[in-house]
């Protein structure tokens, strides 16, 4: 991707990584996993990547590290993902346009339609984990091969 980016778009890329886990990560993934509301893939992914950081694809896309997660929630608590509002999931990444991807505690992960996470309005994006993964994948692919925003 970042090969052709400068002379495709004018100016040289940014950060585009995606970081292997460190233990601090792993020990906050750990740590996260006794909150009890975060999918199990979430974590094992965390034990592997800690953080994904894609600013040129798009208008970016970032799924964020374990610890920044977990203070996320310390901070903010849980994100409300349905009536039932014991259903709380936790904000695992963004956008670069502001918007923010919520993980559900059965996996299911949301977007934001705003920038606000005060009684925000989701769509869901993927059934699971996985699922968001291989949508991450298709817009690095069609944007590499085409210059142009992904599906996400």
């Amino acid at each position: 991707m970042q090969d052709e980016f400068e002379r495709r778009h004018g100016f040289p890329p940014g950060a585009n990584e995606v970081r292997l886990a460190d233990h601090a990560d792993q020990a906050a993934a750990r740590t996260l996993a006794q909150v009890g509301i975060v999918p199990a893939d979430l974590v094992t992914l965390y034990d592997s990547i800690g953080d994904v950081t894609w600013a040129d694809v798009g208008n970016g896309y970032f799924v964020d590290p374990a610890g920044d997660v977990l203070l996320q929630f310390k901070e903010y608590g849980a994100v409300v993902v349905g009536a039932d509002e014991r259903a709380g999931g936790l904000v695992i990444g963004s956008s670069g346009g502001g918007l923010s991807y919520v993980a559900s505690p059965g996996g299911v992960i949301y977007r934001t339609r705003t920038a606000s996470l005060d009684e925000p309005d989701l769509d869901r994006v993927a059934d699971d984990l996985r699922q968001f993964l291989e949508l991450l994948e298709r817009s690095l692919t069609w944007f590499v091969a085409n210059g142009e925003p992904g599906c996400l």
